[in-house]
């Protein structure tokens, strides 16, 4: 079973600029994709961005695209969010997870990390 540890949240001012990171436990992702979520309070959890552990493929929300990047490196078994410009829509517990399928769908995934608090003030 993967697990997934989430790092680098916090507080930043609008127009900021955080790199999340993901580790996971597995010794080999190569069957995965793994997607970073978010969720607001009192909102459901939205897909924010995903990639193909063996081909790089990516795939963005609207919302953030042009803003966010994800990355991955295979030594270090580690997913990336460097997310620029922030804003204050930004704010929410982002949370990675693996799924056996690339795909926006929460329902795919799992296991999900724990999640990381990121706050953006105006």
């Amino acid at each position: 079973q993967v697990q997934l540890v989430e790092s680098g949240g916090g507080l930043v001012q609008a127009g900021a600029s955080l790199r999340l990171s993901c580790t996971a436990s597995a010794r080999t992702l190569s069957n995965y994709a793994l997607g970073w979520f978010r969720q607001a309070p009192g909102k459901e959890r939205q897909f924010v961005a995903a990639i193909t552990w063996n081909f790089g493929n990516r795939y963005y929300a609207d919302s953030v695209e042009g803003r966010f990047t994800i990355s991955r490196d295979s030594a270090k078994n580690t997913v990336y969010l460097q997310m620029n410009s922030l804003e204050p829509e930004d704010t929410a517990v982002y949370y990675c997870a693996a799924s056996p399928k690339f795909t926006i769908a929460a329902s795919f995934y799992d296991p999900w990390g724990q999640g990381t608090q990121v706050t953006v003030s105006s």
